[in-house]
């Protein structure tokens, strides 16, 4: 009885979110769920874990507050209230607060306070960082497997998203370090 339940109030939640919004929305808290359960431990401990919220309904709760409510806000406002956030990067070059908007990020250096800026340019389907109020592309995509990385020359090279494509790139991007040396 429970599980027919279940069942028709999520058919119902699936219909009414796309008559009411035409849109398929981000997801932002079920994949926050997922996320955390990949962080978990080895595979078997976070197939346990992934196991016990399908039976706890923790993924079904999270999935219907995302299409009734939070996908819904995102199609309205333009942003999921979900994904925003602030987080803290300690690195050994200092500790970096990192600010989410749900359209980009600012990186804030907590020692100089310096700002940067990244944003998503949907319309180029590029990411651009943003310093003293000049935005560079250092990103397109180019499609599922090659995107466009800016050079230290500040012509562009086609990357391909593999460990030898990146590792490439690695390559291009430090010959200039390697010239000063």
């Amino acid at each position: 009885m429970r599980k027919r339940v279940l069942t028709v109030a999520l058919v119902v939640a699936v219909c009414s979110s796309l008559t009411f919004t035409s849109c398929i929305g981000s997801f932002g808290l079920t994949n926050k769920v997922l996320a955390w359960n990949d962080t978990v431990g080895n595979k078997f401990v976070n197939e346990l874990v992934f196991l016990a919220f399908w039976i706890l309904p923790v993924y079904e709760v999270t999935a219907i507050a995302d299409l009734l409510v939070l996908n819904s806000i995102e199609f309205w406002s333009g942003s999921n209230p979900v994904a925003c956030g602030t987080k803290v990067i300690d690195t050994d070059n200092g500790r970096y607060l990192v600010k989410c908007d749900g359209k980009g990020y600012d990186v804030v250096n907590e020692t100089s306070g310096e700002t940067v800026r990244l944003d998503f340019l949907e319309e180029e389907n590029s990411w651009a960082v943003n310093v003293d109020g000049e935005e560079h592309v250092f990103m397109t995509f180019v499609d599922d497997d090659h995107v466009k990385m800016i050079t230290p020359d500040g012509d562009y090279s086609t990357v391909e998203l593999s460990n030898r494509g990146v590792l490439a790139y690695e390559n291009i991007a430090s010959m200039p370090a390697m010239a000063k040396n």
